[in-house]
């Protein structure tokens, strides 16, 4: 889950900024551009919120442009942008210059837990994030869930909505905090001791480029990455003590790459006879489908696998887009039991991202162009065969209890 936060809110670094000056006339403009663009673009534009309601929203946001701050403006497009219910379709702030503060948190056991943060607040590792000047963690939460972009459904929600909670611009242009660029955040820690503490945010290009953090690491004892490995994201290794393999599959190469990898895995699983796979989808923000459509090719080569009951695949909240889809389809072409929870994204729905850019705002808006069916059944988020959920007490100890599952379900064959 860290991997991702940071890929995600990393895209936020360029030269434009919350603070710029577009005037009126020129927001007028760029709202006419966003709604004729997406009519244009988008595969179903008025799947789930309708045309009239859309437009007198354009107006509304149009009229109150004179007593709005750019921020408040950007606000409202991210706001409406939300109701159009895709998780491909979003005002994006990719571009625009932002100051973030300096922790990263995550909605573990219904708690919002830090569980990243700058070194001079290494001491703030692992406690609950309560209250941000006074007002309460969950009613802030519930506001910046209403205009987080890039949600498909609940799990999807939780993630975006923890990234969006750090960005101090928000926060203010919410009217949530008191001042622009820092606040006074409440902790508590286990022993239900409370601690104020006020943070500064950092502009994000100095967050990503020059600050040192202090994290949780999670090992799994019987599993060792390859030093050899050509990418961090995507490896295998034997499983200690056992007739498997573990994939990790986190984000998606070139095709080149993927047909090099999966030679490289198929003539592993041959030689040495592996009985059982385990697939780790977790953190995957997505890519190219028909890339992870290859390492199923490769994989089903293998006559050595217990195809009947050992393959195995890892989905959570941030298994997004086309490894969602991947996760439904391995389900039905390699009989993988899913374990973990349910996907970010949906196995049916708007997905494949385009995007335009706004005149004088330049300001990026993405949209949805197709529509994929990866299940019969529409449900939110591909539902695992075996749920399992993150569990505080494990993952602050460094162990990752969904792993732990498998491989003792795989030492019971």
């Amino acid at each position: 889950m860290r991997r991702f936060l940071i890929a995600t809110l990393s895209l936020l670094i360029s030269a434009n900024t919350f603070s710029q000056s577009v005037d009126i006339e020129s927001w007028t403009k760029d709202i006419d551009v966003y709604k004729t663009n997406l009519e244009q673009h988008h595969i179903d534009l008025y799947n789930m919120i309708s045309k009239a309601e859309f437009e007198k929203e354009i107006q509304q946001i149009k009229s109150t442009l004179h007593k709005k701050s750019d921020a408040e403006v950007i606000i409202d497009l991210m706001r409406l942008t939300r109701k159009i219910g895709d998780g491909h379709t979003a005002f994006s702030l990719r571009g625009v210059e932002t100051h973030l503060f300096p922790i990263e948190i995550y909605k573990i056991n219904g708690q919002w837990r830090v569980i990243k943060t700058t070194s001079n607040h290494k001491n703030l590792l692992g406690k609950i994030v309560t209250k941000i000047d006074g007002k309460s963690i969950n009613k802030i939460a519930n506001e910046v869930g209403e205009i987080a972009q890039y949600v498909e459904n609940e799990q999807s929600e939780i993630i975006r909505t923890g990234e969006y909670l750090m960005i101090s611009e928000l926060l203010f242009g919410l009217h949530l905090t008191k001042n622009e660029f820092k606040a006074d955040f409440t902790f508590l820690d286990d022993n239900n001791k409370e601690t104020n503490v006020l943070l500064n945010a950092i502009n994000n290009k100095e967050y990503y480029g020059n600050t040192d953090f202090q994290t949780f690491k999670i090992v799994i004892p019987e599993i060792q990455k390859p030093n050899d490995s050509k990418y961090d994201y995507l490896w295998f290794s034997p499983i200690k003590d056992t007739k498997g393999i573990y994939i990790k599959f986190e984000s998606y190469p070139s095709f080149e790459d993927m047909e090099t990898f999966g030679e490289s895995l198929l003539n592993y699983i041959n030689l040495n006879h592996v009985k059982q796979v385990v697939i780790d989808m977790r953190n995957n923000g997505g890519g190219d489908f028909f890339v992870g459509v290859f390492l199923a090719y490769y994989l089903n080569l293998a006559d050595s696998i217990d195809w009947k009951s050992g393959v195995y695949l890892l989905t959570d909240k941030v298994t997004f887009s086309a490894a969602t889809s991947n996760a439904s389809q391995f389900r039905q072409i390699l009989n993988a039991k899913i374990v973990g929870e349910p996907t970010g994204s949906n196995p049916t729905g708007y997905q494949d991202l385009g995007q335009f850019t706004l005149p004088n705002s330049g300001m990026i808006v993405t949209y949805s162009k197709r529509l994929f069916r990866f299940q019969d059944k529409v449900t939110q988020g591909v539902q695992p065969d075996v749920l399992i959920r993150y569990d505080w007490k494990s993952y602050s100890k460094g162990i990752d209890n969904m792993m732990e599952w498998v491989i003792n379900d795989i030492k019971l064959k």
